[in-house]
């Protein structure tokens, strides 16, 4: 295990160091989250009171959450996981000690540290800059956010089997990023769907852990939704595992 903890420390460390040099992914990792965030809380004041149950406050530290954790973790790995793929670096990679697993989760280390470090920053600053209570289920939160991203570091993975390069990362990623926006609850929030079409953004990847991270903010959420929400994640969970092992590619297509 101890073998392990070192392997993946070091790589998330030289990924950190890539990263620092890389100035697109950098700013979608630092700067692209915040800026969607102000674009996010000024659509929102142009609802009503009753289109936003949980008050704009709230729907704005809730989307931004998720907003942080697509941008950073799935959108952001996705490039720097083709860019090493390109680079011949997974390939190298593999030829040492360090198991595949290792590999991705060591490149994928430095996305979710930097991730949960935002998404802290927000809960603290949001709740004192926009006067809202601290999360009434901080377990729940800290569950959502967790799941979220090992959930969205697979899909990353999983992603690049259709991303020729980095350049074409912004157009693979893109639909993903508008189908959770909307169906998912970043940019729209749930409460205002119909109800049909509410049941059916459910079954999106990203709904799950979304719904727990609503329930950790505003302690709502009946043990239904919940149980629904954890096997939503797991069931997506799985399907990643299946389309990274099956589609997963270390090397540039010939």
């Amino acid at each position: 295990m101890n073998a392990t903890a070192r392997r993946m420390t070091s790589l998330g460390r030289a990924e950190l160091t890539l990263l620092g040099r890389n100035k697109n992914n950098l700013f979608i990792a630092l700067l692209m989250p915040l800026l969607m965030i102000f674009v996010l809380r000024s659509s929102l004041s142009q609802m009503t009171t009753g289109e936003l149950p949980m008050g704009m406050a709230g729907a704005t530290l809730i989307g931004g959450t998720g907003l942080v954790l697509v941008l950073v973790v799935y959108m952001g790995l996705t490039s720097a996981l083709v860019a090493r793929r390109e680079e011949l670096v997974l390939k190298r990679l593999r030829t040492g000690e360090a198991s595949d697993l290792e590999i991705l989760a060591g490149a994928a280390l430095p996305s979710a540290a930097i991730a949960l470090v935002q998404c802290a920053v927000l809960t603290v600053g949001g709740a004192v800059a926009l006067d809202v209570p601290a999360p009434q289920r901080p377990e729940l939160l800290v569950l959502g956010l967790v799941a979220a991203v090992v959930l969205l570091a697979g899909l990353a993975a999983a992603t690049t089997a259709i991303t020729r390069n980095v350049e074409s990362a912004g157009l693979t990623t893109l639909p993903f990023f508008l189908v959770s926006a909307v169906g998912s609850g970043l940019m729209l929030p749930s409460d205002v769907l119909p109800d049909l079409v509410a049941d059916i953004c459910r079954l999106l990847p990203l709904s799950g852990v979304m719904e727990l991270v609503r329930a950790g903010w505003l302690g709502v959420g009946d043990t239904k939704d919940l149980l629904t929400a954890v096997l939503n994640t797991l069931a997506w969970g799985v399907i990643t595992v299946f389309a990274v092992r099956r589609w997963f590619r270390w090397e540039p297509r010939r």
